[in-house]
């Protein structure tokens, strides 16, 4: 057979291949149209049939609703990543179970680590105190009555010491949940590595380090959002070549959905800061393979089953086709996205509070299957205070069914192919795509920030779900509808001892006086210096961290030149 004729050959297939698909969607529809006709005279139930979010979820789902292409649904570990970020993905590894942990003082936090590892935990989350996370001191006038009340009071290298004493941070995965002053606590927990002999390029975890969900959700912060950038990408080039194995930042959609943001909103806002970051590192000069890798995620994991997994689905799916096609990375470990999860802190009540251990489970096999690298499911008896041993266990505990017995480790993205799942990661990937049109339009994600455009569609969403459950159209259980009992709250809780704040600012007295006061205001002087510079200023706060210098006393030498943010008044 000539060439001619067989490429003679090859159209008359394909054509009649389209006639036969075409053929196909006209019996389909046919089909859907006789089942809608018999739908449409059968009394629906008097209820909100749309996702938490406010998306229309249509009666049926066929595949007339999704793209079917296998370049969009494609194979685990293969570009795009929409069916997950790694081939075998739990065959070979389960998720890492975390626990947010942190309270009062560090040796009182590492005795819970140690009951968490003991326990069959297989990675530690730090929770700093409300005084830690704005970058004061324990024993500063701002922290009375504060410290050590909502997490973990660190204010020098001397408590992250002690935190991790007899823990080998060369073994333990570390996240801590830090923004404003993160590079601080990142360089106090490296100087605490070396203090144990630890080869500083083995570290693995994570520092959240995401400053500009900060501004649009969270509101920790310290320095205007110029030179906290200039900060973050000063942490990518020093890991780059120093902690390989250790991410730099968690660009964090969990605060930004926690504030009220849909699930879409959730995800444009989140991967739009984290283009933000990778442009500003491209702009320093960095290669972008050279950082890309180390950056990873944090979602929100929230009620609506479907609309979670499809959510983490379009998520890898967007991340991918940016960074290859628009930022021309090379390696693929720059397309691939890597999340971790945590169950929605603002689904929990107070009112019968055992209920949150059935939304957390739930919410945990929606990361699972949504293809999360990394867990943490949150206790049942948060929304009333720190949580208690008990809590934290039956929470870890969840995760350790999920994972053994429920089978959902088995086999990679079993949803894969739902035509309502396939249908909802494409309208969840197209709203995000469209809301990253409008701000670029506005300029970029700063100038969104500066106008407080990302404040008030948070804002509007927020309104919209709060107006649902106050009117009783959206359904909280033992919150709006069957709630007797509701008032009958017999659980134990967390209390701390307000002596803790007394014996932290003893201990800070006690360093101060140890210290070499010689060394610290040296060290502070070159770290302004080096900020005034434009140097990149990782070795300079480290040797401030070698040095004793206090979590305050390094905020304030870098605020001499940096300033401080003030936010504009927007409502």
């Amino acid at each position: 057979m000539s060439k001619v004729e067989k490429d003679v050959l090859s159209r008359t297939d394909l054509e009649g291949l389209v006639d036969d698909r075409d053929q196909q969607i006209a019996e389909l529809k046919a089909r859907l149209a006789e089942w809608e006709e018999s739908y449409d005279g059968i009394a629906r139930r008097d209820v909100l049939f749309s996702t938490v979010s406010g998306r229309e979820v249509k009666p049926l789902y066929t595949e007339l609703d999704h793209a079917s292409d296998d370049d969009s649904v494609g194979y685990p570990g293969m570009y795009p990543f929409t069916r997950g970020p790694y081939a075998t993905m739990y065959r070979t590894r389960l998720w890492t179970m975390r626990q947010f942990a942190g309270f009062a003082t560090a040796e009182e936090t590492n005795e819970r680590y140690k009951y968490l590892l003991a326990h069959g935990q297989t990675g530690l989350s730090v929770a700093f105190d409300f005084p830690t996370l704005m970058g004061y001191d324990s024993d500063h006038d701002r922290s009375l009555g504060e410290v050590g009340v909502c997490g973990v009071a660190i204010s020098s290298l001397a408590d992250m010491e002690r935190l991790f004493e007899g823990i080998p941070l060369d073994q333990v995965s570390v996240s801590m949940t830090i923004n404003g002053p993160a590079i601080i606590l990142f360089c106090f927990y490296v100087a605490a590595a070396e203090r144990q002999g630890v080869d500083v390029s083995v570290l693995r975890g994570t520092v959240q380090n995401d400053i500009l969900k900060e501004y649009q959700a969270q509101h920790a912060w310290i320095y205007p959002p110029e030179p906290a950038l200039r900060c973050i990408v000063d942490m990518f080039e020093w890991c780059s070549e120093h902690t390989p194995k250790y991410n730099p930042i968690s660009i964090s959609g969990y605060h930004i959905r926690e504030a009220g943001a849909t699930a879409a909103e959730e995800l444009a806002f989140t991967l739009r800061n984290g283009f933000e970051y990778v442009e500003r590192g491209i702009a320093r000069g960095l290669d972008v393979d050279s950082f890309a890798p180390r950056l990873s995620f944090f979602f929100d994991v929230h009620n609506d089953f479907f609309e979670e997994i499809a959510k983490l689905r379009a998520a890898r799916r967007i991340w991918a086709r940016g960074m290859k096609e628009k930022y021309g990375a090379r390696n693929p470990d720059s397309w691939r996205l890597r999340t971790h999860c945590q169950t929605a802190g603002v689904t929990l009540v107070a009112q019968q509070p055992e209920n949150n251990i059935v939304r957390v489970a739930y919410q945990a096999m929606a990361a699972a299957l949504g293809g999360t690298q990394s867990l943490h499911t949150n206790s049942m008896d948060e929304t009333l205070a720190l949580p208690t041993e008990k809590s934290v266990r039956i929470a870890l505990r969840t995760q350790q069914v999920l994972a053994y017995e429920s089978g959902v480790a088995n086999t990679i993205d079993p949803l894969a192919g739902s035509h309502y799942v396939e249908a909802l990661t494409d309208d969840i990937e197209r709203d995000a795509l469209a809301l990253f049109e409008e701000i670029d339009e506005m300029g970029g994600v700063v100038p969104g920030i500066e106008q407080g455009w990302f404040q008030q569609e948070i804002a509007n969403s927020a309104m919209r779900q709060q107006r649902e459950v106050e009117s009783a159209e959206r359904v909280v259980v033992g919150v709006n509808h069957f709630t007797e009992g509701s008032g009958d709250i017999e659980i134990e809780t967390l209390r701390i001892d307000p002596e803790v704040e007394q014996r932290q600012v003893a201990k800070m007295a006690e360093m101060r006086s140890e210290r070499d006061d010689t060394v610290v205001t040296s060290t502070l002087a070159a770290l302004t210096e080096a900020c005034r510079a434009d140097e990149n200023v990782v070795p300079y706060i480290l040797d401030c961290a070698r040095a004793y210098c206090t979590l305050f006393e390094i905020r304030a030498a870098m605020e001499e030149v940096f300033g401080s943010y003030k936010e504009p008044v927007f409502f």
